[in-house]
This record gives C-alpha cells, structure tokens and sequence, in this order.
C-alpha cells in the first residue's frame, strides 16, 4: 500500500487534510477506538457514545465511497488500548510507505504524533487542520508585539477576512462589531427551551451505547437518554432546526437560566462542531443568512457568529501560540482542592447543584452556567486550577484541551493571569438572582451577606478579591469595586471575612 491515513475521533469531517489527495486504489484510512483515549480524564459516557457512534458512521461513509477502512473497535481482541500502540500495530501489519496525519487539538497528542516516524520507520506528514479559520502562522502574525491579546480585536480581523455581516470594508453591518448589550435579558416568567430533536437510533448507534454501558457506567455521568447526532446529515438537522426554530431568540436570553431548563435557546451545535461534522463558516453564513432574510435579529446572528468566528477561533489560538507552558500557569495560586459536589451534586447551594445536574444528565451546561455558576464558585473558593480543568474536560461532551484549557484556566479561573480577560469574572450572589429563577428555590439567601442564610457566594466575592487584592486593586476595570469595598466598616470587613472562612469551612466538611 502507498500511505496509511489516520482519523482521530474529532477530525470527523470529509473536508479534513489527512484524505487530501487520497488514492482509493492504495491507501487505508485507520480509525481506532482506545481505551487510553476514553480514559486520560474519565470522559462522559454520553462523549464517548456520541465520539464511538459518529467514528463508526464515518467510516461507513468512507467505506461507501469506496475507501478502504481499517477500523479497530474498543472490543477487539487485539486492541492494544492506546493509540500509539494502534498505529504501530497498523504499520507494521499494513506496511504503507508513509502516514499522513493532521494535526491533532491537543498538544499531547501532537509530542507523540512527533516520535512516529523515527519509531516507525517510516515518513510521517503532519498536515494543518484547515476546518479552522485562522492558521496558528495567522494567530501569531496577528499577536505579534501587542500587549494584550483581546478577542474583540481578533474577532473584527476575522470578520473583515470573511465578509461576514459586513455592509463595506471595514463597516461592520448595524454600525456596530458587537451587540452584547442587547443579549444579557434575565428570564421571564414560564420561560422554557422548545421541543428539541431526538435522532432515530442506528443498529451501530445501539451497539455503542450497550459497549458504552458495559465498560463506562462507573464514570460521571448518565448514559440515557441519548438524543445525539452521529452523522453528519443528523448534525446538519440540529444546525437548521436552531437557525429557523431558536436563533430568533438565542441572543435575548443567552445569558438566561431557568431552573429544569438545560438548554433554552442555545444551539447544542458545539460537540457536533468540535468533532468535525459540522464546519465552522458554514455555520456562520447560514445564521448571516438568516439575518438578511428578516427571519433572525442582528443582535442574536451577531452573538452566534461571534462565538464560532471570534471567541473558538481566538481560544485555539491561545492555546497553541502558549502552550506548554499556557497550562502551568496558576496567576492566583488557588490551590484547594475540588469539593465532592462537583461529582455528587450534593450542595445547598441551588444554583451549583443545577448545573451540575445538568451536565451529569446531558454532558452539557451552558456557557453561563460553566463561567459564572461552577466557574465562577471555583474562583470565588480558590479551587486548584489543574483539579477544576480536568472536571470541565471530563464532564462536557464538547470538551477538548485546545478549548477547554484557555476558558477554564483564562476565562473562569482568570489563572492565567489576565492573559484571556481583562478582569476576573467574579460575581455575588446578586447577579446570579438577577440572571436567573434559581435563587427562589434556594434555601441561601441572595440579599443576605453574613449569617446563616447568607448565599456563599456573597462573602466568597468580597474575600477573594482582598485576598488578591495585589492583583486587582490598580485593574483599571475594577476601581468602583474596591471603592465600594473601602466604604465598608471594619467591623463590616471582618464580618464579611469572617463568613467567607466559614463557607470554606463547610465546603471542605461538605456540608455547603
């Protein structure tokens, strides 16, 4: 054979490099299902059902189109249960000339693609990943000499290089490049996310689910329902059903959160994305469509494209422009460890139990729920930034390093020392009673600071920015904050300080 063709399990896309080219006389693509994979960080089973159904699909679709496929399934007998031990395997039983590969999301995964070829013997091509928008040569000419790295500026970039909602060179259509303001409405009474669609089970879909029920019940996380897209047609479904059903309202109320309500009008199109099956700018020219049809307002169409064109593209580039050092990083030395109801939901706290709940249930939580519920908390407590990233990259079935890594540790735990935000998002108790109905189930009290009934996250606020008051004192986002601060007694201060120990206290007996 002349090139063997590897296909990692988010790399689920026809446009991906690895098949440039490919001689269907000749070549083989491998695909492998490993343990070693499913387990560095214990998935989700809903990530490891919808990652094991959708490779199986795919390669039926190679095999379709006449492509030869060697495929290994966790079960095989022979399945040496790592991926480095599956590709020398193949190479030495398929014998290719060559292996051609394109680059994974992970920088892991990337040393160990980079000893292949003096251990195998053979050449081995890395190929850029071209789904994405911005090459990291582009990211790093574009990062080059500035001293802050902000998206908002990244993104502008990105829109003028595609055209997109763009009335004119350099004229961002509406006048404006964002429109967040207009995206950050609290939820109004009997707000509830529509009837959303479930995919017809194939038999392979049903065979995965029984292998994933067999060897992954003991991780976190519930397997059924499973309502996933597998293919790429089912993914293309979820993306029309949310331009044409949910979009018109995604903007209003994406910073929204209802009690029992997972998704509201949020697109669940991130896991589909992030594997491959569906294509980011194909994404954002069906939502600008949508727009110029008069069938979705500019400041829903202007959010959604900002996330996939501006925010996905610039946390990847982070990633790759710092890593490895990026993930050593810990700016504000938080260091307690990750309490037990991150895994049991077993917390007073309404608020943090839902979204957990959520993200067991569906392997999702939406982003204001991962930045400013269980994100923000693990701030506010000074949780170990390595312990809080290795959560959000087992529990969530989009989770990846490359977008993982940069919003935990950046976003949320602001650990990487103001790199990503310009300030941490830190908020009490009151912002979570404004954006959600949350806090009238709750038996803590939002408008309370010390006490009994104080909600946790109003002292944890004020005593996580004393403690790193060195940090933030001079933020030039942050003076109203300490100025509010300063007009407190003393005795007020203590008190405050006081009860942020006793939180913590409780947190770590697990009584919170």
């Amino acid at each position: 054979m002349q090139a063997l063709r590897l296909i990692l399990a988010d790399q689920l896309s026809p446009a991906i490099t690895s098949l440039d080219e490919i001689d269907r006389e000749k070549d083989i693509v491998l695909m492998c299902e490993v343990m070693e994979e499913a387990t560095y960080v214990k998935h989700h089973p809903k990530k490891i059902a919808f990652l094991f159904s959708a490779m199986r699909h795919f390669a039926a679709g190679l095999r379709r189109q006449g492509i030869t496929v060697h495929y290994v399934k966790l079960d095989d007998s022979a399945n040496t249960g790592g991926l480095d031990g599956e590709i020398k395997r193949a190479v030495a039983e398929l014998n290719p000339e060559k292996l051609l590969l394109t680059e994974p999301g992970e920088y892991r995964v990337l040393a160990m693609m980079k000893q292949w070829q003096q251990a195998l013997g053979i050449p081995v091509q890395i190929r850029a990943d071209t789904r994405f928008l911005a090459s990291h040569e582009e990211f790093a000419v574009w990062a080059r000499g500035k001293a802050q790295l902000r998206m908002e500026f990244f993104y502008s970039e990105m829109r003028k290089k595609y055209g997109i909602l763009m009335d004119a060179p350099g004229k961002p259509t509406g006048g404006e490049w964002n429109y967040d303001k207009e995206n950050r409405k609290p939820p109004k009474t009997g707000l509830a996310s529509p009837k959303r669609i479930s995919h017809k089970k194939s038999t392979i879909t049903n065979e995965v689910l029984a292998l994933v029920q067999d060897r992954f019940s003991h991780h976190f996380g519930t397997l059924k329902p499973f309502h996933y897209a597998v293919t790429r047609d089912e993914a293309l479904m979820e993306l029309e059903h949310f331009i044409h059903q949910l979009l018109p309202n995604f903007g209003d109320y994406q910073d929204a959160m209802v009690a029992g309500e997972p998704y509201l009008y949020h697109s669940l199109l991130s896991s589909y994305l992030n594997a491959g099956l569906l294509l980011p700018l194909e994404m954002c020219r069906m939502a600008e469509a949508a727009y110029h049809a008069g069938k979705a307002p500019i400041n829903a169409v202007e959010g959604f494209i900002r996330q996939i064109l501006g925010w996905r593209e610039y946390i990847r580039g982070i990633y790759w422009h710092f890593m490895p050092e990026y993930g050593e990083r810990n700016a504000l030395q938080a260091t307690r460890p990750l309490p037990e109801f991150y895994w049991t939901t077993q917390t007073v706290m309404f608020c943090v139990a839902e979204a957990i709940r959520h993200t067991r249930d569906h392997a999702y939580s939406h982003h204001i729920q991962r930045l400013m519920i269980t994100g923000n908390f693990a701030l506010l407590a000074g949780l170990d930034v390595k312990q809080v990233q290795k959560w959000y990259l087992e529990v969530y079935s989009d989770a990846y390093e490359w977008v993982e890594m940069p919003n935990t540790l950046g976003m949320a735990l602001y650990g990487d020392g103001g790199l990503i935000a310009s300030k941490p998002y830190a908020a009490s108790g009151k912002y979570i009673h404004r954006m959600s109905n949350y806090c009238a189930k709750c038996s803590y009290d939002p408008d309370i600071m010390t006490g009994e009934r104080a909600c946790p996250f109003n002292a944890l606020y004020w005593d996580f920015l004393v403690r790193n008051e060195d940090q933030f004192r001079r933020n030039q986002r942050m003076p109203y904050v300490f100025s509010t601060w300063d007009k407190f007694a003393p005795e007020k201060q203590l008190a405050i300080r006081q009860q942020a120990q006793i939180h913590l206290q409780k947190m770590a007996e697990g009584s919170l």
